[in-house]
């Protein structure tokens, strides 16, 4: 049986699914109102519990809480489901932006609050929008996407720059010798769009990436132990 792709629905009702698209994003604006300052953290969904970099996200995710950080994530299982349980344990909101997909994507239960869009494209718009900063754990096609999607953003001005961190340099070595010796050697980019990427192989790292660019951007540069709604 051929499958009907999302695409192909498009010419039998343009008119309500731009009323839906509009009803998406006014529901995701609402419903995350409030929840600055945030990191999103990214990575693989196919990630067991009983991986390594499960525990890292956790961590990472309970310390950036307790620092006073909500944490946000696709809202289903691997790297999501560790960075939503590290945010719940650390008692700060926990934001899990689900999608709607053929194969069902199982929201995990350590979400306070679950938004589950059918449009690829306005669950990025939510990932991104209230983000201080953003952790690329390992992660496959999608993470990938979300990666390139964001630094493409922050080349074009269209957000602020923040820190991209990517966790573990094993895992992300062969992506960025490949941007160095062909994107960059050929034109493609330049210098400067590697400004903000920093990579990263402890929680320590990453947690205290983004607390200094948050002190130094957010609130003048003065001295503080967390963000100020801690």
């Amino acid at each position: 049986m051929t499958p009907e792709y999302e695409i192909n629905k498009l010419a039998k009702e343009e008119s309500w699914r731009m009323f839906r698209i509009i009803g998406e994003l006014v529901e995701g604006f609402d419903e995350l109102a409030g929840v600055e300052p945030a990191v999103t953290i990214y990575g693989s969904a196919r990630l067991k519990p009983d991986n390594e970099f499960f525990a890292k996200a956790e961590e990472i995710a309970r310390r950036l809480g307790e620092l006073g950080f909500s944490i946000v994530s696709g809202g289903g299982p691997g790297v999501m489901e560790a960075a939503n349980k590290g945010a719940l344990e650390a008692g700060v909101a926990s934001i899990g932006l689900n999608i709607d997909l053929p194969e069902e994507q199982i929201s995990n239960p350590y979400t306070t609050k679950t938004i589950t869009f059918h449009h690829f494209f306005v669950r990025k718009v939510m990932l991104v929008k209230y983000a201080t900063a953003f952790v690329m754990m390992p992660g496959g096609l999608g993470t990938l996407d979300e990666l390139t999607e964001v630094l493409t953003l922050m080349q074009t001005q269209k957000i602020k720059p923040f820190p991209v961190l990517l966790f573990d340099s094993k895992y992300w070595k062969g992506f960025l010798d490949w941007l160095h010796n062909q994107t960059l050697a050929r034109g493609f980019v330049s210098d400067e769009d590697f400004d903000l990427l920093r990579v990263c192989d402890t929680p320590d790292e990453v947690v205290d990436t983004v607390q200094q660019w948050y002190i130094k951007h957010q609130i003048g540069g003065r001295r503080a132990v967390a963000p100020p709604h801690q």
